[in-house]
This record gives structure tokens, sequence and C-alpha cells, in this order.
């Protein structure tokens, strides 16, 4: 009877399981991102003291909109990895209820729904970076040279 339990148990596990593996690999995409802006804050810092005029307005409105994007990814990191340590005590809290007899399943149901909120929120954060992203993309006019004829 025992070893069934145990069977159970660890069918009951796998979808925070699975949960937890799709949180790995959007903090992996995370990290990516954050590496990659960090390396072009790196390039405009380095840049900032040798322009001025013009030049110098458009590095530091890039500059604004890295540090934004920084912060951003830097929170949704922070959720996810919240996401996944509630995740985790969803799955113990799983094991211990199974194994030990105890009557936790409204426990592990209140972290798995708090897991999925902070992974909502996580993604919101991420989504509202890509659309900074997108503006940090955006060509000055400037460079455009609309009023030639081409």
């Amino acid at each position: 009877m025992k070893g069934d339990m145990i069977v159970q148990t660890i069918q009951l596990a796998l979808t925070p399981v699975f949960v937890l593996v799709a949180i790995g690999n959007i903090l992996n995409i995370l990290s990516s991102r954050l590496g990659r802006v960090v390396d072009r804050a790196r390039t405009l810092q380095d840049r900032h003291p040798a322009t001025e005029g013009p030049e110098h307005d458009m590095i530091v409105s890039e500059l604004r909109l890295v540090h934004q994007r920084m912060t951003l990814i830097t929170k949704a990191v922070r959720m996810m990895v919240l996401s996944g340590l509630a995740i985790g005590v969803t799955v113990a809290i799983l094991f211990l209820s199974g194994l030990g007899g105890f009557d936790w399943h409204l426990a592990a149901a209140l972290t798995f729904l708090a897991a999925i909120l902070l992974l909502l929120i996580a993604m919101v954060l991420f989504l509202r970076e890509t659309q900074v992203a997108a503006e940090a993309l955006r060509i000055p006019t400037d460079y455009l040279e609309l009023h030639r004829k081409i």
C-alpha cells in the first residue's frame, strides 16, 4: 500500500515539476537578454564621455532605455526565481502530505497558485522589457534623412 502511495505522490508532483522546467527555460532567456543589455550599457558608457551635442543626447537616451530594460529584466528574474521556489515548496508539501499522511493539499494548492501568479507577473515584466527593447531599436529620424529623395 505504501508503494502505491509513493507512485501516486510522484504522479501528483509531475505537473509542478514541468512548470519548474519551463521556469528554468525562461530564466535562461532572461539571463541571456540581461547579458546583452549589460554589454550594450558598457559600450554606451565607454562612448558617453567622448560625445557632444545631439550624439551625446542620443547616447543618454539609449542609456536610459538600457537602464529601464535592466530593471525590468532583474525584476522578472526575481519573480521567476520566487516562482521556482514556490514550485519547490509545492512539491515538498505534496511529498510530505503523501508520505506522512498529512492533509496539506490546500497548502500545496495555495503555493502552486502563488507560483503561477509570480510566473504571470514575470511574464508581464518580460513583455514590458521587449516593448522597451523595441523602442530602443527605433532608428532616429535624423539618420533616416527624410528630407532627401533617394
